[in-house]
């Protein structure tokens, strides 16, 4: 049978020592009369600790039949004081009793503790220790527990290296720091590289669900008790469309197909009830929204919020979207650094670490970033909703010396844009949000691996812009490439762009807001040091004279561009002409490398219409290298492989752009 964790009160484990005693000095009439019921072999004692005045002791029971009957006053009397963790297995054809040398190493650990308390938590670091009643792998653990509650950071962060480098210890050893580590240590762990997921307790048992519990109904409570007035007028329509949703037709209801969040939701008519992931996943994205609100991050707390999504991300291991969207919200709740707190006593740490592990690149992605934002310690910028860092996502040793900042364009995302080159891309892949199977993402994979001393950013838009559909009816105003470049420029700032040395790589329509915001950022004293810092942008496929597609996407079955894009990107368009001229004057201004890729193969749209979105002469800036690619315009930022012209001229262009950084 599978061990399960047993919670005990510290005082209550010394009384279970005294009980023991007794027992063991006790005769016959008197035994029978104490208060143990059904306890059975107890076989080996693990470990023990003492620390900043608390004493815990770790230890694995291998067979407990059933329940330890204690005295009722006294587990009244030890309620809410220090736990500590007992892993007990239960077995079927064990004898009753207490194995005498069980009880003899639990005294002795105890002893040992106290004693060595006093050697090890109580004195300063550059006095001498004693190891005589030590073996070598207890004194090194706990040293290493106590320099990470030293004063001096450094010391801390060397321990904290030191302890996750550790894969030689015993289980117990490591449940031992599990329950010993501080919030600001457990952070550092689950932040550090192939750390052993030992190292994190489990989070606290969630209230057992009533007959009548409902997660629908919970989210929907938690919706509704966030204010709803004086909110974005996009939040407030997400909102009231999640409350409004039950399990009736949404076919009935809305006509057959609606769109939330960045999702098509098409459903026949005769459908007689929603897919409760779907009512789940409609809940969870207007959660998203409010999570981007600072005044509503402490009442999705307050209410429950944690433990409900916990319980929700328990549940739904089977769907990596509402995994992805509940890992988004705690991310965006660890902005706030008074919430931490909470966050760590809801177990968030022990997930987060795991996630950190997952081999799905956007659900790592998610996790590292959430735990970036918990990490006041060795990070002291803030990534928000849409700025994902691929590397380095754990703590490193290696400095950073510059910033990549990838910016995708229509239809892309911050992972799937830069995946390697498909065997066959068409237009249609950017319209499949719902695909889970994606390919490597090779700035994460190849450029952090040819490039460790960098920091490499992807930002995503907004959920329900990030695709370039129509979602909520008052959003044509964020359709803009203005509006886009003011909110993408104060997260970037709030996560340290223009502290270094900065490379830009943009694709399609991502390059006409890379030029956005940096004639934005140079109008603006507070970021022109973005400006200022900015050696080189990469351009693939970017429309700088406009694209054939908007010639094209009004009639169309698939529509590419909104009404406000449409006009953006038309040949004619003079906002388009402005742009491309006020970019020319700033790159001269401030020499910027400039690397054009341009796009010379059709891309199908559909299955009918081939053309090429981005002609050979919409691509060419005016300055810097103008490169034909022999690949489509989905293709022009897919390398095949990491041999490839298009992978091998980024990467030269990267290394010619920061020389002095790199020591090229």
């Amino acid at each position: 049978m599978r061990p399960t964790f047993m919670r005990c009160n510290m005082s209550l484990a010394l009384y279970c020592l005294v009980c023991c005693r007794r027992v063991a000095t006790a005769d016959p009439a008197t035994k029978s009369s104490l208060q143990w019921k059904n306890l059975r072999k107890i076989a080996k004692m693990t470990g023990s600790l003492f620390l900043g005045g608390c004493v815990f002791v770790t230890y694995e029971v291998l067979s407990l039949k059933k329940s330890l009957a204690l005295d009722k006053r006294a587990v009244q009397q030890e309620k809410l004081k220090s736990y500590i963790y007992v892993r007990a297995v239960f077995a079927e054809n064990e004898h009753l009793g207490i194995i005498n040398k069980a009880r003899k190493h639990l005294h002795r650990a105890v002893r040992t503790a106290i004693e060595v308390s006093a050697k090890v938590f109580q004195i300063p670091f550059d006095e001498q220790f004693s190891r005589s009643d030590l073996e070598d792998h207890e004194f090194s653990m706990w040293i290493l527990l106590k320099k990470t509650q030293s004063a001096d950071k450094s010391v801390r962060l060397q321990a904290v290296e030191e302890m996750a480098e550790t894969h030689h210890w015993h289980d117990y050893q490591y449940r031992t720091m599990a329950q010993a580590c501080d919030s600001r240590t457990a952070i550092g762990l689950a932040r550090s590289q192939d750390v052993d997921l030992r190292f994190f307790l489990q989070p606290p048992p969630l209230p057992r669900e009533n007959d009548d519990y409902c997660i629908e109904d919970e989210l929907r409570h938690l919706l509704s008790s966030l204010p709803q007035s004086g909110l974005d007028q996009c939040v407030q329509y997400f909102t009231s469309l999640a409350l409004r949703e039950s399990s009736q037709s949404v076919a009935a209801q809305r006509g057959g197909l609606w769109c939330f969040g960045g999702n098509g939701l098409p459903y026949a008519e005769s459908l007689s009830s929603v897919p409760l992931e779907k009512v789940e996943i409609f809940c969870l994205q207007a959660l998203v929204s409010h999570s981007k609100l600072s005044s509503h991050c402490g009442q999705i707390v307050a209410n429950g919020g944690l433990q409900l999504l916990q319980r929700i991300y328990l549940l739904r291991k089977d769907s990596q979207k509402i995994q992805r969207n509940i890992v988004r919200i705690i991310g965006n709740l660890a902005i706030h650094e008074q919430l931490h707190p909470a966050i760590v006593r809801a177990g968030w740490i022990s997930i987060l670490a795991e996630g950190m592990k997952s081999p799905h690149i956007i659900q790592s992605s998610h996790a590292a970033r959430a735990l970036a934002n918990l990490d006041r310690a060795t990070v002291q910028e803030k990534y928000y909703d849409g700025v994902y860092v691929l590397h380095p996502q754990c703590r490193s040793s290696q400095p950073v010396k510059a910033d990549v900042l990838f910016v995708h364009g229509l239809l892309g995302a911050a992972f799937k844009t830069w995946r390697q080159q498909d065997s066959d891309a068409t237009i249609e892949e950017g319209d499949s949000e719902e695909e889970e199977d994606y390919t490597a993402c090779w700035p994460k994979t190849w450029l952090a691996a040819d490039c460790p001393a960098l920091r490499i950013i992807s930002v995503e838009y907004d959920t329900h812009v990030s695709d370039w559909k129509a979602k909520c009816p008052e959003e044509n105003y964020r359709k803009s490439i203005a509006y886009r470049s003011n909110e993408l420029l104060r997260k970037l700032k709030a996560a340290g762009i223009g502290d270094r040395p900065i490379v830009w790589i943009s694709h399609s329509m991502g390059g006409l807001l890379v030029k956005r915001m940096l004639l934005d950022a140079s109008r603006t004293p507070e970021l022109r040091a973005i400006v200022e810092n900015t050696r080189g942008i990469t351009f693939y496929s970017v429309p700088h004279h406009g694209s054939q597609l908007a010639e094209y996407s009004i009639n169309m079955r698939y529509l590419l561009f909104p009404s406000v894009e449409v006009k953006e990107l038309s040949k004619d368009s003079p906002a388009l002409k402005t742009l491309n001229e006020e970019f020319l004057t700033l790159t001269k201004d401030n020499d910027f490398k400039v690397l054009s890729f341009a796009e010379t193969l059709p891309t199908r749209i559909g299955s009918v219409v081939k053309l090429h979105v981005v002609p050979v002469d919409s691509a060419d800036l005016g300055i810097g290298d103008l490169i034909p690619v022999e690949v489509n315009h989905l293709n022009s930022c897919k390398p095949k492989k990491k041999d490839s012209f298009i992978y091998k001229r980024t990467l030269q262009f990267i290394h010619d752009a920061l020389a002095p950084e790199l020591g090229n």
